[in-house]
Formats: structure tokens, C-alpha cells, sequence
């Protein structure tokens, strides 16, 4: 199944992202698709919004420190960026198996590196950049919410 929308401003994105998340459930591994600045992380402040884990100003890239954990009342985010994760040696030197847990859900940027995420997500997240501030989000996966 596959749901999506078209957002016209990063305001509109973290929107569409705070009510996505009202349909999520943890546990869950979510790889976010995107070229880079295509609204990937933009996307990402709403999730949090809405799970109460922290402010959208709050919610930065993890490009460079490759995790951020956001922890609201019934869940933990991590945002993950594997961009600049090049080997599975690399990969696992992350942990990432030990951020699994009940209450846990895994946004993962880049993880289509890595067949291990292609093969184990529950959701995938692809965000193309149209035109100006215009984006397409499209929802797909096993465990797709109603949107």
C-alpha cells in the first residue's frame, strides 16, 4: 500500500510529518529516500513534533555525528544519517541493533546503502523535490499507516 501527499513548504512537510506520526507505531524501522535536501530531516521535526520528542528547531541532521535520539513520553526516535557510513564494518560499530526495542522507531536516512535495511524496514519514506519548495512524499510498506 502506498500513501502520500504533495507538501509545498517546509511548513507543510513537518505538518504532513506530525500526522504521520499519529498513525505510527513502535517498533519500527523507517528508511527516509531522498536526494540530499530533498526534506528528509524537514520531514523528520514533524515525526518528533508529533510524538512529543522534541521541537521541530530542536530536530537537526545527523550527518556528521550519524545519530540524534529524541525521547518523548511513549517513544524513542532515532534519526539516523548513513551517508557517510561507506562498509557494513563501519555500519556496525554504530550499535544500531542495540537502539531496537519496543518502544523504539529508527528513521533511517541513506539506509538503502545497506541491503540489511532494504530487507528488515517496515516503511519506507521516499521524499522527491519537485520544484521550489514543492516536495513529493510517498509512504510505502508493509506496515503502511492510514494517511
Amino acid at each position: 500500500m502506498t500513501r502520500g501527499a504533495i507538501t509545498h513548504s517546509a511548513e507543510e512537510t513537518i505538518a504532513f510529518g506530525r500526522a504521520l506520526a499519529a498513525d505510527l507505531r513502535p517498533p519500527l524501522i523507517i528508511l527516509l529516500r531522498g536526494d540530499l535536501g530533498a526534506g528528509k530531516t524537514t520531514l523528520v521535526k514533524g515525526i518528533a513534533e508529533g510524538f512529543k520528542a522534541a521541537p521541530a528547531d530542536e530536530v537537526t541532521s545527523p550527518t556528521f555525528t550519524l545519530i540524534h535520539e529524541y525521547r518523548g513520553p511513549s517513544v524513542v526516535l532515532y534519526h539516523i544519517d548513513l551517508y557517510r557510513v561507506d562498509t557494513q564494518r563501519e555500519l556496525e560499530t554504530l550499535g544500531i541493533d542495540d537502539l531496537t526495542g519496543t518502544d523504539s522507531i529508527l528513521l533511517i536516512e541513506w539506509g538503502e546503502k545497506f541491503p540489511r535495511f532494504v530487507h528488515e524496514n517496515d516503511l519506507e519514506i521516499e521524499i522527491r523535490h519537485l520544484q521550489a519548495n514543492d516536495r513529493d512524499i510517498q509512504v510505502a510498506g508493509s506496515r503502511s499507516p492510514r494517511i
